[in-house]
C-alpha cells in the first residue's frame, strides 16, 4: 500500500494519535532516545580504565572513542529512508536488538578490536532507533501543538542523557569495572523490545518504486567519509594531511553524486524538493549553526574547569549541570513559547540569548568566578535548547509524513556534523590564539615552549619536567594564553550565534497549524485522525 489512508486501524488497536496512548508512546520514544544519548557520553570517564585493561595504541584509542559517532552520524540517512520503506517500528525494533547485543559484547570485550567493532555495532543501533523515534512521534502527533510539546520533553530528555552520561559512568567506575557503563543497556533492550512491539503503532511511506539501495551506501559512504575529516581536522591534523584531504574529497564526491542520482530519480531515496521550502531548509542550517557552536565551547569550557581551575571531573561536570537544567527547562516550555511567538521570534531570540551568554562569558579569568559561571551556563543552557527546539519542531511539521524517518534523519545528520565541524573550527580558532603566547617564554627553551604550544595539558607536563621557576612562568604563561584563546574563540562563536539570529529571520513568523501549503507536503491540519502513512 502506497501512502493511501487507511479507514479504520486494525481491531485491538487505537488508531496512532487517538486518545491518551500517544503519550504512552511517546514515554518509550523517550527512553530509546535517553539510552542513545547516554551511551554516546558515559564512555568519556571510562577511556582511563580501558586503557589501563586494553592497552590499546593510540589509534585504537581513537577509534575505541569515535568510532560509535562517526558510525551512527553515517547510516541516519540509510535507516532513516529504509523505516519509511519497510516500516519505522520494524527498524526502530532491530535497532533495539541490536543495541542490547552490542552492549553485552562491549561489556565483556578483552581486547582492543573486539571493542571498536562493539561500539560500531552500538553505532548501528544508534543508527537505527534515533530518526526512527522522531518519525514515529511525528505520526502519532498529528496535531501541531501537541506535537510541539512531545519535541520538547523529547529534546528535554536528550539534554539530560548528554549530562547524565559521564554522571552515570562516573559512579559506576567508583563500584563496578568499566565494562558496566554499557551493562545498564541490556535490562532496558529487554524491557523496550516486548513494550515498543506492544504499544507503537507500524507505519511507513510511499512505496511506489524500488528503494534506492545504490543511493543510501553512496549517501553512508559520504557521511562516513566528510565526519571522518571533519573530526581528524578537530583533532589537530593539518588539512593537508594526506588522509584529512583524502576523506574530505571522498566524502564530498559521494555526497554530490547522491544529490545529483537523487535529482534524476523518479522516486529519490530523500525528497530534496523539501529543501526548497524556506522553513525546512533555514531550520537544518540552523541546526548545524547551533550545534557549532555549543559543541566547541563545552569542550573548552570542560578543559578550562579542568586545568584552570583545578576541577576534579566530578566537580566539572556539577559544574555544567545547570547548563542541562536550563536546557530541560527551555525544552519543557518550548511549546507554549513556540505558539506565543512563532518559529522565526523564538528561534533568533534563541540564537540572542545564548549569544549573550556566550559574550557573557568572556568574563572568565584564571580565578574562578562561580556566580558568573552559573549564569553564564544558565543562559547559554535555555537559549540553545529554544534555538534547538523550534528549529527541530519546524523542520519536522514541514516535511510530509510520508518522508518523516528521511527528514528527521536530515536533522540528526545536521546535528552531528555542526558537532563535529564545531570542534575542528573553535578547536582550530583556540590553538591559533594559545600558541603565539608561549612561543618565547624567558628562560624556556624554545623546543620546550613549541611542544607546550600544543595543548595546556601538554604545557603543564612540560612545566613540570622542567621545574623551579622555569617550569613556573611556562606554567602561569600557558594558563594566560589558554584564557586568551579562550576569549577569541568565545567572540568567535557569538558571530556564528548572531549569523543563525539573522538565518533564522527566514522561518514563518507564526506557528501556522492550518496555512495552505505546497502540492505533497501536508500541514498537520490537513493530516486526518489516523495519518496519511499506511497503517498496519
Amino acid at each position: 500500500m502506497s501512502g493511501t489512508t487507511t479507514a479504520a486501524a486494525p481491531s485491538g488497536r487505537r488508531p496512532p494519535g487517538a486518545g491518551a496512548n500517544r503519550w504512552v508512546v511517546l514515554v518509550v520514544l523517550c527512553v530509546s532516545l535517553l539510552l542513545v544519548a547516554v551511551d554516546a557520553t558515559v564512555l568519556h570517564v571510562a577511556v582511563p580504565a580501558v586503557t589501563e585493561d586494553l592497552k590499546p595504541g593510540a589509534i585504537e584509542l581513537l577509534w575505541i572513542v569515535d568510532i560509535y559517532p562517526l558510525v551512527c552520524a553515517s547510516l541516519l540517512i540509510l535507516f532513516g529512508t529504509l523505516g519509511d520503506r519497510v516500516g519505522r517500528r520494524r527498524v526502530l525494533l532491530l535497532g533495539y536488538g541490536l543495541f542490547g547485543v552490542a552492549s553485552a559484547v562491549a561489556a565483556l570485550a578483552d581486547t582492543a578490536q573486539v571493542l571498536i567493532i562493539a561500539r560500531a555495532l552500538l553505532g548501528v543501533g544508534g543508527a537505527m532507533i534515533m530518526p526512527a523515534t522522531l518519525s514515529i512521534l511525528r505520526q502519532v502527533f498529528p496535531d501541531r501543538r501537541e506535537r510541539a510539546l512531545a519535541i520538547g520533553i523529547w529534546s528535554a530528555v536528550a539534554a539530560v542523557g548528554a549530562a547524565v552520561g559521564p554522571l552515570l559512568g562516573g559512579f559506576l567506575l567508583e563500584h563496578f569495572w568499566w565494562g558496566s557503563v554499557f551493562l545498564i543497556n541490556i535490562p532496558l533492550m529487554l524491557v523496550s523490545l516486548p513494550v515498543g512491539r506492544w504499544l507503537l503503532p507500524e507505519s511507513t511511506g510511499e512505496r511506489d518504486g524500488p528503494w534506492d539501495v545504490v543511493g543510501a551506501l553512496m549517501a553512508a559512504g559520504g557521511l562516513f567519509c566528510l565526519v571522518l575529516g571533519v573530526k581528524r581536522l578537530g583533532g589537530g591534523e593539518s588539512p593537508l594531511g594526506s588522509t584529512t584531504l583524502l576523506s574530505l574529497a571522498v566524502g564530498t564526491g559521494l555526497l554530490v553524486a547522491f544529490v545529483r542520482r537523487q535529482r534524476r530519480r523518479t522516486h529519490p531515496l530523500v525528497d530534496l524538493a523539501m529543501f526548497t521550502r524556506p522553513a525546512f531548509s533555514t531550520s537544518v542550517g540552523c541546526i548545524v549553526l547551533a550545534m557549532l557552536a555549543l559543541v566547541g565551547l563545552e569542550l573548552i569550557a570542560a578543559q578550562y574547569l579542568q586545568l584552570v581551575l583545578g576541577l576534579s571531573p566530578l566537580e566539572t561536570g556539577l559544574r555544567l549541570l545547570p547548563l542541562t537544567i536550563a536546557a530541560m527547562a527551555a525544552g519543557l516550555a518550548g511549546s507554549r513559547m513556540l505558539q506565543r511567538f512563532g518559529p522565526r521570534r523564538m528561534v533568533a531570540c534563541g540564537f540572542g540569548l545564548t549569544a549573550l551568554a556566550v559574550v557573557a562569558l568572556t568574563g572568565m579569568g584564571g580565578e574562578d568566578n562561580a556566580p558568573l559561571l552559573l549564569v553564564g551556563f544558565v543562559l547559554l543552557g535555555f537559549g540553545l535548547e529554544t534555538t534547538l527546539f523550534g528549529a527541530y519542531e519546524s523542520m519536522l511539521s514541514e516535511a510530509p509524513q510520508t518522508q518523516a524517518g528521511g527528514a528527521a534523519a536530515i536533522g540528526e545528520t545536521s546535528y552531528q556534523l555542526g558537532a563535529g565541524i564545531g570542534i575542528a573550527l573553535l578547536g582550530s580558532v583556540m590553538n591559533a590564539a594559545y600558541a603565539p603566547g608561549l612561543s618565547s617564554v624567558r628562560g624556556v627553551p624554545a623546543a620546550d615552549s613549541a611542544a607546550a604550544g600544543h595543548s595546556l595539558g601538554e604545557a603543564y607536563e612540560v612545566a613540570d619536567r622542567l621545574g623551579g621557576g622555569q617550569g613556573e612562568a611556562l606554567r602561569a604563561a600557558a594558563r594566560d594564553s589558554f584564557v586568551h584563546g579562550l576569549h577569541v574563540t568565545l567572540l568567535v562563536s557569538a558571530g556564528l550565534l548572531l549569523l543563525g539570529a539573522l538565518a533564522a529571520l527566514r522561518l514563518p513568523r507564526r506557528m501556522d497549524c492550518g496555512a495552505p501549503t505546497a502540492p505533497g507536503i501536508p500541514t498537520p491540519r490537513d493530516t486526518p485522525a489516523v495519518p496519511a502513512d499506511s497503517v498496519r
